[in-house]
């Protein structure tokens, strides 16, 4: 399948869930309730001053009572997960005492807890499960071969079928759409989407970036380099981990306010680090920055390596776990000596490492054993 990696046109991410079932006898909360759910574009069903039947409530991804229905509710229908009591009053003493009644997850007051509710909506509308494991890489030092560590890892995933997203968060990184052949496909780039805010769709999103397989990128154009506001980041990495699968972000070794946003989303990083004295000086400097947000950062080692310092030693130096080591390997720059992507072939030791790396990553849910 990777071994010649070709473009595919967009494709949709499955098949999106109903809408929330509203009920309630209030007016005005409907007013807001259907407001709520226009935000987060869903289409609810509406049970307007009467109990709601079986098959909808059963059915129902997701049920909104508004606090003065909870009578219709009661005794009428079987206690489920995924509930709501939704209500104004902060006032109301009873509110916590009707939601208990009908088994409520949870009870909201409007407005304050307006923003919550459509990002639960939108969950729903948009299928979205389980959020993607998100792995980011950065060089220890410049040349360390974190994006075609990056690339790889990216590959690999989608080779074995899931649904991946490489993430190109370095501007002056040369663009990871070359790396991975993809540098002609039609698609969005960074620069689209430096105005995102708010909730990003992810379903949108993601078939509107380039895809390779089942392989999204998101990289930059060959223009001039474009600011990507922190709050862009936020909502854009925000969108790519509830596509779910795997995502992959190629990092820059600076730390400001867009990365650190980025950071916060990371569930492991990785720093590449080649065994030699100059690159772990280096490399112990990008950690402490990367570290003061990424908590889960490890060392990969990447050889040739000497007597005196191997994989365990460079790790040690450095001050950080040892995920694994890389020995040098001559079909690296991939796509470049068309050759493929890196990682393509699922041959050698890079391939090995991103399939031991990952394998062990989705086991613990993206806590890797140390």
């Amino acid at each position: 399948m990777f071994g010649s990696i070709t473009p595919e046109p967009p494709h949709a991410t499955g098949e999106r869930a109903g809408g929330p079932l509203i009920v309630t006898d209030d007016e005005r909360l409907l007013d807001d309730l259907l407001r709520l759910c226009a935000a987060a574009g869903s289409e609810p069903e509406v049970v307007f001053g009467a109990p709601p039947r079986a098959s909808s409530w059963d059915t129902a991804p997701l049920v909104l009572v508004g606090a003065e229905a909870t009578d219709r509710v009661r005794g009428s229908v079987a206690r489920r997960k995924g509930v709501l009591l939704v209500g104004r009053d902060l006032d109301d003493s009873e509110v916590w005492r009707r939601a208990l009644d009908i088994g409520a997850d949870h009870v909201l007051l409007l407005p304050d807890a307006e923003t919550w509710l459509v990002d639960r909506i939108a969950d729903i509308a948009e299928g979205v499960g389980q959020p993607a494991l998100t792995i980011g890489v950065v060089g220890g030092r410049g040349g360390a071969g974190a994006s075609t560590l990056a690339c790889a890892l990216a590959v690999t995933s989608a080779r074995a079928g899931r649904r991946t997203m490489l993430v190109d968060a370095d501007p002056l990184g040369g663009g990871l759409d070359i790396l991975v052949g993809a540098e002609r496909t039609g698609g969005l780039r960074w620069p689209d989407l430096a105005d995102s805010r708010g909730r990003v769709n992810s379903g949108a999103l993601e078939e509107s970036l380039p895809r390779l397989e089942s392989l999204s990128v998101l990289s930059w154009d060959r223009g001039d380099s474009v600011l990507i506001p922190a709050q862009a980041m936020r909502s854009v990495l925000g969108a790519a981990r509830r596509c779910g699968g795997v995502v992959v972000v190629d990092l820059p070794r600076r730390v400001d306010d867009g990365v650190a946003e980025t950071l916060a989303q990371i569930d492991v990083g990785l720093v590449v680090v080649p065994a030699e004295l100059r690159a772990v000086a280096a490399a112990t400097r990008v950690a402490a920055a990367v570290s003061m947000v990424l908590k889960d950062l490890r060392v990969v080692a990447r050889g040739p390596f000497s007597a005196g310092l191997d994989d365990r030693e460079t790790a040690r130096l450095v001050g950080l776990p040892l995920a694994g080591e890389l020995p040098l390997e001559s079909r690296a720059v991939g796509a470049l000596s068309g050759g493929g992507p890196p990682g393509s072939t699922g041959r050698g030791p890079l391939a090995r490492f991103c399939t031991a790396f990952l394998a062990q990553a989705l086991a613990g849910g993206g806590s890797v054993p140390v």
